[in-house]
Formats: C-alpha cells, structure tokens, sequence
C-alpha cells in the first residue's frame, strides 16, 4: 500500500472542513487524483490487453476480485453519474461523448451488479482505448465541477428532483449489489461526495488493481 496516499486523503479532507483552507484542500485532492491517475496511465502503457481482463482473486472478497479494466470502467462511472447528474445536474459524459458505443459496453451502469465470470467477460467486452479516452474526460470535466464549487455550498444535500433523475436515467442497476448507491450518495451533501467518489474510491480500487497486476507478473 503507498502510505502517502490515505495521508494526502486525510490532510485533503480536514482542509476541506475549514473556510480558510478550502482551496488548499482543492490542491491536495488533485495533487492525490494525479498520482492515482498516473498509475492508471503506467497500466495503459506497461500492461497487456490480457493483464486488463485477468481476474487471479475470481474467489476472494475484496476490491481485488475484480479485474483492471473493470475497476477503472467502475471507478469513473461512479465519479461522471456523482459529478455531473447529482452535483452540476448536467449530462454525463458518457452520454454526451457516445461512449456506450465507443467503448462497446454492454452495459451503461457501474457495474456493481455483475460477479466473477459476469466481470471477467464484460473486461473482455471493453475497448480499452476509448475506456482510457472516456476517463480522462471525466477526470477533466469533474475537476472543472470541483474548481467551480464554493466553501459555502458544500453543506448542500442532493434535492430529490436530483434523486429521482438519477432513477431515470437507470444507471444505477436494480440489483440488490447496486441499488444501494442511490440512497448513499443522495444521503450526503457535496462535501461527503468529495471525499469518496472523488478521492478514498480512487484509492481502493486503485491499490487493489496494483494487487491484480502484481499477482499476474509475479
């Protein structure tokens, strides 16, 4: 585990909590995204298309049982339905770039729902090019929301307009593994979104991707 990165975590969340240093907050949550972002650029670089489907903890219980191409589709989905359906109320990138169709994914959802055999054949789906395309728009476009926001609006709680657009656009699967999310993100306020979606989920299953690709090259 690289122990600076909970630690910019930690620092990034009390900064935010205070009015005097919110922006300093600001620059360590993307200082901590562009280290995390940099892995996911070494994978699209270093690993294979076969390393990205690989699933060696099938089994195991844990963000590690999944597969990389998996997590980063799981990660920046989660972070384009939070950043721009319930804080800009805006259309997701996913959509507006087409990326269904670019990525070939048969699904639109996080993916919380699939398991095991389901993830593995899904990663095998993807278009690996268009996934690393669509992620760096999202990361773009979500620091943009993030830049824009004002200490004095991070107490706002998602409306329940915002809630049910979400249920609307089904991006989030009925299963009982998903379904969940909703009410979980529509029970913070912007500040509690920060401080998961855009930063501590980056870490897990970014840590557990470095777990994947070690276990295959080891």
């Amino acid at each position: 585990m690289n122990k600076m990165w909970p630690e910019l975590n930690k620092a990034m969340q009390a900064q935010i909590k205070k009015k005097d240093t919110f922006e300093a907050g600001i620059d360590t949550l993307f200082d901590l995204r562009n280290q995390l972002m940099e892995i996911l650029t070494s994978f699209h670089e270093e690993l294979s298309r076969d390393d990205f489907d690989a699933i060696p903890f099938i089994d195991a219980n844990g963000y590690h049982s999944k597969t990389i191409a998996y997590s980063i589709w799981h990660i920046f989905r989660i972070e384009d339905i939070v950043a721009h359906t319930l804080i800009s109320e805006d259309e997701q990138v996913f959509f507006s770039g087409n990326y269904q169709e670019r990525i070939h994914s048969p699904i639109i959802t996080t993916g919380n729902e699939l398991v095991k055999e389901q993830i593995a054949d899904f990663s095998k789906q993807l278009n690996m090019k268009e996934l690393y395309s669509y992620i760096c728009e999202v990361k773009d476009s979500t620091e943009k929301i993030i830049s824009s926001l004002h200490y004095d609006g991070l107490k706002k709680k998602i409306s329940e307009e915002r809630k049910e657009q979400l249920e609307l656009l089904n991006v989030v699967s009925r299963d009982e593994k998903a379904i969940w999310l909703i009410e979980y993100w529509c029970g913070k306020d912007i500040r509690g979104l920060i401080q998961m979606p855009f930063s501590r989920h980056w870490i897990m299953h970014i840590e557990a991707s470095l777990r994947i690709r070690n276990k295959i090259h080891s």
